[in-house]
């Protein structure tokens, strides 16, 4: 594109006699000259590209790369084949932009399409969208579309993850609805306090699975009190664990969230990652963003277009469910790539390694003197222990050996740790990093 004139000389002149102007200044007499730029810009001249690679190189360098990390939290580390980062990069994909006019996009159309098929097929859920933003995005899209006239309030597990309750309560505090935090108990949802708090105003209850502790919670058992009192149940997963994990379809969820960045999408300094969603068939008319479809052309061959668009763009602004405008292309085609070079025992090796090597590490870790296991549920890759020293001490030191350790949490959890555990961990890694954690607690 560095040779590419929007505009010769001669057309600009053209243009500007035909508005009866005689110079480009003129276009803008009604600005002030007081604002308007009389020079050049203060900034340094350009540079060749062999020295902006050096200068680039060298400001990267001052960035710490660790090569053991204990540490997830909602963005976590797994291994990424490298066909699975060739195919999104090739430039068919990469140039592509959102398809306005679907039509004419029939390869972007076509890979949304298996998208659409693997999430279903992953969530055990019959209709799935495009894609959202990023994970929290699709938690509190789900909300909204739950709410009906005189059921608005949304109800949300404390052992949500943070991130993603904070925007679910800007998204209700827009739409001027009630959230309400349900209670934890023993790192779970306190199923009293959920009955409790359903009422005929409740539109739709949150869950996420497995929990911000890592614990896997009794969803079967909370999707039937909800329905119960006649709300919607929306379950928040873990893309990954469904590889081991009972599906929201068999819980009984009507809308099944995730965040897709395991799929597949690096850690990348916090995106860009993939929002998903699915549901069931009653709620795919206020499901946000759009659905691809199967079809055929005038001469019978298979070909995709823009099933449902529910935006404003596309029907009256008053009768919208989103304001969601685009969606994660290039991000829902990696997690495609990614689900397709796994295959479905591929997925379910790298739950189980993250399973059997997290249950490792907490065994070693809780051996530890004042390293003890906070809750006793069952859990997948991520745990919760005590600390018996403060906790940016243990970071510090495990920082010296290369490795990022857990995530200090806060608030009533101050003095614990919570630590993540994935296939790309090794078991010399986390002897290691028990070793450091003993030494650490003895000092």
């Amino acid at each position: 594109m560095g040779s590419y004139v929007p505009s010769t000389m001669e057309e600009r002149q053209a243009m500007l006699q035909a508005m009866g102007l005689s110079s480009v200044d003129e276009l803008y007499d009604a600005i002030p000259s007081s604002v308007k730029l009389q020079g050049p810009l203060q900034i340094p001249e350009g540079l060749s590209e062999m020295e902006v690679r050096s200068k680039m190189e060298k400001l990267a360098g001052k960035n710490k790369v660790f090569p053991t990390v204990f540490r997830g939290a909602g963005a976590y580390r797994h291994y990424i084949p490298s066909i699975v980062k060739y195919i999104p990069a090739k430039e068919e994909f990469v140039t592509s932009y959102t398809p306005y006019q679907a039509e004419i996009s029939q390869g972007v159309l076509q890979a949304i399409f298996e998208y659409q098929t693997d999430m279903c097929q992953l969530m055990d859920m019959p209709v799935s969208n495009a894609s959202v933003y990023d994970g929290a995005t699709a938690a509190a899209e789900g909300a909204a579309m739950c709410r009906e006239r005189k059921r608005t309030k949304t109800l949300v597990s404390a052992t949500a993850q943070p991130d993603t309750i904070q925007v679910m309560e800007t998204y209700c505090q827009a739409a001027n609805t009630e959230l309400v935090i349900v209670p934890e108990k023993d790192g779970k949802t306190d199923k009293e306090a959920l009955k409790e708090l359903l009422d005929d105003t409740t539109a739709c209850f949150y869950v996420q699975q497995p929990n911000y502790y890592g614990l896997f919670e009794d969803c079967e058992e909370l999707g039937q009190i909800v329905h119960e009192k006649g709300a919607k149940y929306i379950m928040g997963c873990n893309p990954i664990a469904l590889g081991v994990m009972a599906t929201p379809g068999q819980c009984g969820a009507d809308v099944a969230t995730a965040e897709g960045q395991p799929l597949g999408m690096p850690l990348a300094y916090g995106g860009p990652y993939l929002g998903i969603m699915t549901c069931s068939e009653k709620m795919m008319r206020k499901i946000p963003g759009r659905i691809v479809g199967e079809t055929t052309d005038a001469e019978g061959n298979r070909a995709f277009v823009l099933t449902l668009q529910a935006r404003e763009q596309h029907i009256r602004r008053e009768k919208a469910s989103s304001n969601i405008c685009s969606n994660q292309a290039l991000c829902a085609l990696t997690a495609s790539v990614y689900l397709a070079a796994m295959g479905p025992q591929g997925l379910r090796d790298v739950a189980n390694l993250c399973l059997s090597k997290a249950h490792y590490a907490a065994q070693q870790i809780s051996a530890i003197p004042g390293f003890e296991m906070v809750y006793q549920g069952e859990f997948f890759h991520e745990f919760v222990t005590s600390c018996p020293v403060c906790p940016q001490k243990v970071m510090q030191a495990l920082e010296e050996k290369g490795i990022l350790g857990g995530l200090p949490l806060t608030g009533d959890k101050k003095g614990q740790i919570l630590w993540c555990v994935t296939e790309m961990n090794t078991k010399e890694e986390i002897d290691t990093l028990a070793e450091t954690l003993k030494e650490v607690a003895g000092k």
